[in-house]
Parts: C-alpha cells; structure tokens; sequence
C-alpha cells in the first residue's frame, strides 16, 4: 500500500527515474520540483544526499533564504522501493500562493497515473496539514486540469472562484 514518506536517499533509483518521466512527459509541463534537482544530485550519491537534506531543510523557517520562501513540508508517494509521487503543504501562503499555488501541490509520476494515487496522496496529506496548523487547505489548479479537479472535489474540495486561468477551492483539513 503506497504512504507518504520524508524524501529518502534509499528511493535514489526511482526518483531519478520519476524525474526523468516527467522531462520526457510532453502531454503536461515539467513540475517545478523536477526542475529544482540540482544537476550533480542526478548523476552523483553524494550529491543526491545533499538534496534530499535541502529539500528536508525546507520545513524549517531559515535565515538567508529569499523573501519568497515559504516553509514547506515535501513528502514521496511511495511503495517499497517505487517513487510514484511527490507532495508539497506550504505552511502558509502569500499574495502570490493565494492566487496560483495554494498550500498543497502534488504531482504523479506519468507511469503512475489514473490510479488513484492523487486522490490517496491528497487525503493523506490533510491530517499532516491540519498538524501544521491549516484548517482549510487552498488548493489551486488550471482550469483545463479535470483530472486535479476531481481529486480536489474528492477530497471534500469547495470551488471558490477563478483568478486568471487556476480554479480554487477550500479543502477542510479535519
């Protein structure tokens, strides 16, 4: 049964290989965190180590990050040693995220998909959300993205409006 887990240095092989999926993918756009690996963290241990303790550095408020930064909690979609997803609950949002963005952003690798695995992933993630204190979740995703769209009204999702080309909605965390 697939879990969300810390990022782990032990899912090296799949994650790459996830990563890799989504580069190729041509029917969707390259997720940003797929863009985010730093390149020696491809091709060297060591340097896929030092990834994994960035992105784990991520939850934690730090001084000498942008002004931009917003803490936020990445998560894997795992079974046993397959990567099939990853998750991200920002522990608050700015003007920005409140837009285009939201507190929860998910991706499923392209082999992985129309399994369910956003749909659990998702529900999954809102009790570790309410832990961080978010009572109601934004969720934000384009409004040609039906797929996303069902997994938010799934999860309990409340449409509140359009801003530009991303659909929001409200997903209580309890």
């Amino acid at each position: 049964m697939p879990e969300l887990i810390d990022p782990t240095t032990g899912l090296r092989t799949s994650f790459l290989a996830a990563v890799a999926e989504f580069r190729a993918d041509r029917d969707y756009p390259t997720p940003w965190f797929a863009s985010d690996v730093d390149s020696p963290a491809l091709t060297g241990t060591a340097a896929f180590a030092t990834y994994v303790t960035r992105v784990l550095s991520e939850r934690d408020e730090a001084a000498g990050r942008a002004d931009w930064f917003v803490p936020m909690t990445t998560l894997w979609w795992a079974e046993g040693d397959q990567m099939l997803g990853r998750l991200a609950i920002r522990h608050r949002l700015t003007p920005a995220l409140e837009k285009a963005g939201g507190h929860i952003g998910y991706d499923v690798r392209p082999s992985a998909r129309r399994q369910g695995h956003a749909t659990a992933m998702l529900a999954a993630a809102l009790p570790i959300a309410r832990s961080l204190g978010i009572t109601q979740a934004l969720l934000t995703v384009d409004e040609t993205n039906v797929a996303s769209r069902r997994v938010i009204e799934t999860n309990g999702g409340r449409f509140i409006d359009t801003v530009g080309e991303r659909r929001r909605y409200w997903v209580p965390t309890s």
